[in-house]
């Protein structure tokens, strides 16, 4: 029987590994049309979160959101801004350019600390792209302190993974590739946090593959929602809002999967529910 049980792990970590051999690098296209996507996009956002309005206001809770890889809080302003005008108190990383560093996890954790205890509240966490990787695993390390995560084309599932800023993070971290960071910190990072989790991601993704931006499972507590639109564009992208504002509604309690409105708006702006 046991070995019966291991054949199968075998048969599954071979077939996971070769999922993973089938991914491929973002095409030129996209990324080639990622600035032009992603100013579109922000274009459409500005009336949707001026003329914005929920039903019900949001209970003031701490959100935190990290931006990505190479940004700073400048890009995840817009973000924040629409955060704050739905009743939240929303927190920038404070940390200048994210360059990839991985002691940064250390000064978040304090940081998440800080804010847990001078609010008394759970932390939503919201990262884009490389900052939805540190949101997991700040998550991973200090569930009692957050209420949920979500990110945005965050690569957690295979970092690793052929994609589009492998050569940034090389010139920045003077010659140290992605490959050679902790083994076990790799091999940690596919693995859920124990928090409820919204993975978002896009197919015309020009920056990293939309594969390895979804939870492998979804679970009770982890959803993966496909929206449409660019990479660069992501934290200003009208269907993201739209996630994010009924999401921050939810406490750990009494999280449940997200589901549009319509027909129509499933088939238009969230084909993956």
């Amino acid at each position: 029987m046991d070995f019966y049980v291991k054949h199968l792990l075998n048969l599954a970590v071979m077939a996971n590994n070769t999922a993973l051999q089938k991914i491929k690098k973002p095409s030129l296209f996209w990324l080639a049309t990622e600035p032009a996507r992603a100013a579109t996009e922000l274009g459409l956002s500005i009336p949707y979160r001026k003329f914005f309005h929920k039903k019900y206001r949001g209970d003031g809770h701490p959100v935190l959101v990290l931006p990505g890889f190479m940004a700073s809080d400048t890009s995840t302003n817009p973000l924040r801004k629409f955060i704050e005008k739905l009743g939240y108190n929303a927190y920038a990383w404070e940390l200048g350019r994210n360059t990839a560093k991985l002691e940064i996890l250390d000064v978040l954790m304090d940081k998440l600390e800080d804010i847990y205890h001078e609010t008394g509240q759970e932390v939503t966490i919201i990262g884009w792209s490389l900052g939805g990787v540190y949101a997991r695993q700040i998550a991973k390390e200090k569930p009692e302190m957050v209420r949920q995560v979500i990110t945005l084309g965050s690569p957690f599932g295979g970092i690793t993974e052929p994609n589009n800023a492998t050569w940034m993070y090389n010139l920045v971290s003077n010659g140290k590739r992605v490959v050679d960071l902790d083994p076990e910190l790799l091999a940690d990072l596919p693995k859920p946090a124990p928090v409820p989790t919204t993975a978002i991601y896009t197919k015309e993704d020009g920056v990293v593959p939309w594969e390895v931006c979804m939870e492998r499972e979804e679970s009770s507590i982890h959803q993966n929602i496909q929206v449409r639109g660019s990479h660069l564009g992501l934290g200003v992208n009208i269907s993201v809002l739209n996630i994010v504002a009924d999401r921050l509604m939810y406490y750990k309690e009494d999280w449940v999967h997200f589901e549009p409105q319509s027909a129509v708006s499933d088939l238009i702006f969230y084909p993956s529910i």
